[in-house]
């Protein structure tokens, strides 16, 4: 039985395993103690505050398989990305130079310092246990954020955004970090990505030229990279582009991986989700079913499991009493479900950014 859950103090050892086991090291999931701690402890006040509009609350989850007793996940919402300081992206544009008496008209490709995505709302900081990749577990823990926000909407913007560690070579380097940022910082990629995670990424944007980069003068390796996702991430960026989410004209200004986003009301898990009442059965009784995503309605000790769609005439859920009581639910409570399995990825472009 596995549950996504709100992060306890009691977690921090699994963070730290999380976070110095994640695939790139994540700027947002720094290995490092007090981060962390801090990190628990923002989500805490994030669960328990009044909320009437996003601002700049955490809200840190956990995969815990409760066989194990051990938690196997974490994955974070922020209510709004710039909330506290701007959150930098590079934006893909396209510049055109001409001139009558060359008779020469050129499109040249260029990447600006943006900031626009800071008004949405940010998943990030999700690592995942090896031992579960590839299964179910991945999804529930990625999609349960989904989950969470469709019940409290007025937590979180209209827009969902979603940045994916980006392209690294043999070596562990970024192409693109070491033709652009390497040369306003003598530091590596790997070094860069640390300091950033303990400190923040704003003092990067206030290093880094605020004039557009124009893509012809990086090297073939770095404009390759440009949108390119880590190879570790090409499944789940996949899912979140059947879930509904487009690739933006934003990439990361470390490692140029790309940024995507979406509408929340536009994704599937929100338009197939539906309110169910409980109705409790023996496991060996449940009729076969479709795999589900299902939370409870409460803020501060919010649960998501995987359970069989199997619903009665009436229109309730039927569950076992083991997951019943993982969700902290009796009979006749209501639910929130929505199907585990999406349609086919639409990889396509946000038509607002073209």
């Amino acid at each position: 039985m596995l549950v996504v859950r709100p992060v306890r103090p009691a977690d921090l050892p699994a963070l730290e395993r999380l976070a110095g086991s994640a695939t790139p090291r994540l700027t947002n999931l720094p290995a490092h103690r007090d981060r962390l701690e801090e990190r628990i402890a923002r989500s805490q006040r994030g669960f328990a505050r009044e909320v009437d509009f996003p601002g700049d609350e955490h809200y840190t989850f956990v995969l815990e398989d409760c066989e194990r007793g051990e938690v196997v996940g974490t994955a974070t919402i922020r209510a709004q990305a710039g909330s506290s300081e701007a959150y930098y992206t590079y934006r893909q544009e396209t510049l055109i130079h001409a001139s009558q008496q060359l008779n020469v008209r050129r499109e040249v490709q260029t990447l600006s310092l943006s900031h626009e995505v800071s008004e949405a709302t940010l998943l990030c900081a999700l690592s995942l246990d090896p031992r579960y990749k590839g299964t179910s577990a991945e999804s529930l823990l990625r999609r349960a954020r989904l989950m969470f926000i469709a019940q409290y909407p007025e937590r979180f913007a209209e827009v969902l955004a979603l940045a994916f560690p980006g392209y690294l070579d043999g070596d562990g380097e970024s192409p693109f970090w070491n033709s652009v940022g390497r040369h306003f910082f003598v530091r590596s990629y790997e070094e860069i990505n640390h300091i950033a995670g303990v400190r923040s990424k704003s003092f990067i944007a206030e290093v880094m030229p605020q004039f557009p980069l124009y893509l012809p003068l990086l090297t073939p390796q770095a404009r390759a990279a440009i949108g390119r996702e880590h190879p570790a991430h090409e499944g789940p960026l996949e899912e979140m582009l059947a879930e509904g989410f487009v690739r933006s004209r934003h990439v990361d200004i470390f490692d140029a991986g790309p940024v995507i986003k979406a509408e929340r009301e536009r994704l599937q898990s929100f338009r197939r989700a539906a309110w169910h009442p409980v109705r409790l059965r023996p496991s060996s009784s449940l009729p076969d079913a479709e795999p589900a995503m299902v939370a409870n309605q409460k803020l501060g000790e919010f649960r998501c499991v995987v359970a069989r769609y199997a619903l009665s005439p009436t229109g309730q859920i039927m569950l076992s009493a083991q997951h019943a009581e993982v969700l902290g639910v009796e009979e006749g409570r209501a639910v929130l479900a929505a199907p585990l399995a999406l349609p086919a990825a639409d990889d396509a472009l946000d038509e607002g950014d073209l």
